[in-house]
């Protein structure tokens, strides 16, 4: 079972993808074929194949390394083919001295793999001359080049959306952990509820990343992508959602962990305590806001109206025993309110 687990992924890719794919190998195929003569052009489809990825910037990205990779193995397997001819210890031998040679290049992966790939292919096909390794280079080129060109034409695709919702986790996590924060301040917390407050509070680091990766993959999927203009704006406010959040988690965490390891039952009684309480439910509440698209804010008054932040709290007299842990929020409070305020106001 574990090893089935491995094999088969939870989630497919597009059948959009699927098609355009087996498109691009197709056409590859024939134009090949037709332009170079060759009854057999594995090396226009192979590169088709795998140029047409997920995004136009990766799709680029294929195609440099399936030609270096091509490049170096044929010119590999054409001085070795040369010189002691297509002996299954000469095609061996090419394979070991292609994974040295990408290895001592510091190689990417793609390119790694596709030397000696190119290489014994050209010498399992015959191919000990000049003219046939040249061809073989050409027709590679094509390939990625059809693949490139059907990735573009065929909508190219667009992960803008998985980055709003990955972005919008976010936001609803990190405000809900703001409120148990506030509620561990205002009622008293056994050592489960402190546990849990702690693990709440951490799985926003995966989120973060979550929501990261999802951003990134957004950005290349606008790459040189005919529909950029449409969904740049979009991808753009949640950058900048994403950057004002990074600072919240950072924040947040720092609060969590504070509270867990220095909590009094006593803390509640304290005014400047029930006073960052409250500041932090009201961040809860303004973060909630933030995290709304454009056009869910209009029905609503403006921005500046709804932030319910106050000013940041000042303490005239420590308290002989929490100082240390109320000084660490106040400035965590402090943080949090001008990072949403200011983000607000430069929004």
């Amino acid at each position: 079972m574990k090893l089935v687990t491995t094999l088969v992924i939870a989630r497919r890719s597009p059948l959009l993808q699927v098609l355009k794919t087996s498109v691009a190998a197709v056409i590859a195929w024939v134009v090949a074929g037709f332009l170079l003569q060759q009854p057999l052009p594995i090396f226009a489809a192979i590169a088709a194949l795998l140029v047409v990825q997920p995004s136009v910037t990766q799709s680029i990205e294929k195609g440099i390394e399936r030609s270096i990779g091509v490049v170096a193995g044929v010119a590999i397997a054409l001085g070795a083919g040369q010189i002691f001819g297509d002996q299954s210890w000469v095609i061996l031998s090419v394979i070991i001295i292609s994974v040295l040679v990408a290895w001592a290049l510091r190689l990417s992966a793609g390119s790694a793999n596709q030397i000696p790939i190119s290489a014994m292919l050209v010498l399992a096909l015959g191919g000990q001359n000049a003219a046939y390794a040249g061809e073989r280079i050409v027709e590679t080129i094509i390939g990625a080049l059809i693949g490139l060109i059907v990735n573009l034409a065929i909508v190219a695709p667009v992960f803008v959306s998985p980055a709003r919702v990955a972005v919008a986790a976010l936001t609803k996590k990190t405000a809900a952990v703001l409120e148990s924060l506030a509620r561990s301040l205002s009622t008293p917390q056994s050592e489960a509820d402190l546990k849990k407050l702690l693990d709440d509070a951490r799985v926003l680091r995966d989120l973060r990343d979550a929501a990261s990766l999802a951003l990134r993959k957004g950005s290349d999927s606008l790459t040189l992508n005919p529909r950029k203009s449409k969904h740049h704006r979009m991808l753009r406010r949640e950058t900048e959602l994403f950057t004002m959040l990074t600072v919240l988690v950072t924040r947040t965490l720092g609060m969590a962990r504070a509270i867990h390891d220095r909590y009094d039952t006593n803390l509640m009684t304290d005014p400047v305590v029930v006073s960052i309480a409250r500041e932090l439910e009201r961040a809860a509440h303004d973060l909630r806001l933030r995290g709304q698209a454009p056009g869910e804010r209009e029905s609503v008054a403006p921005t500046k109206d709804l932030l319910t932040l106050t000013a940041p709290l000042t303490v005239l007299t420590p308290h002989p025993e929490h100082w240390i842990l109320i000084g660490s929020l106040l400035e965590d409070v402090r943080r949090v309110h001008e990072v949403i305020v200011g983000a607000s106001d430069n929004g």
